[in-house]
């Protein structure tokens, strides 16, 4: 099958890539894309592997070589040796107000029969307060446990 996503290295980027991988203080995930890069290079001086051969000698999967190849052929060679930033993005379940609230409600007599506020009796407190719709136990522990 055709590789789809072929990587062609000019020898300056192959100077720069070999250069990484023989440096000592550089991350292991950028040295293992380098290398990935340099052994599946079809360029002039490249061996043009195949991604299986290229895996073996590298010691990562297939689909990483994949990977690698077209992040280099679609953004260029930095992204291919960098991580992805993390595109996650978290919404706060408890805002100021409610971590007011929180405080408060732990500072507060605990319900009739405890002895003190538990992190599940004042999770169940706040739903049932209609604060927040829900919330884990280790999300009012984090709230609970802020030094500044």
């Amino acid at each position: 099958m055709k590789k789809r996503y072929v990587v062609r290295l000019s020898s300056e980027e192959r100077a720069r890539l070999d250069g990484l991988v023989n440096r000592g203080r550089e991350a292991a995930y950028r040295r293992r894309h380098a290398q990935v890069l340099l052994l599946a290079d079809e360029g002039e001086q490249g061996p043009g592997l195949i991604d299986r051969l290229v895996a073996e000698r590298v010691g990562c999967s297939h689909r990483l070589v994949e990977m690698i190849r077209e992040r280099c052929v679609q953004e260029g060679l930095q992204a291919a040796l960098d991580r992805r930033p993390r595109s996650r993005e978290r919404s706060r379940v408890l805002d100021g107000e409610g971590e007011a609230r929180l405080v408060s409600l732990a500072c507060s007599e605990p319900p009739a029969g405890h002895a003190r506020w538990t992190l599940k009796l004042l999770s169940e407190r706040l739903v049932a307060l209609e604060i927040v719709p829900s919330i884990s136990e280790e999300t009012v522990r984090q709230v609970l446990k802020k030094t500044s």
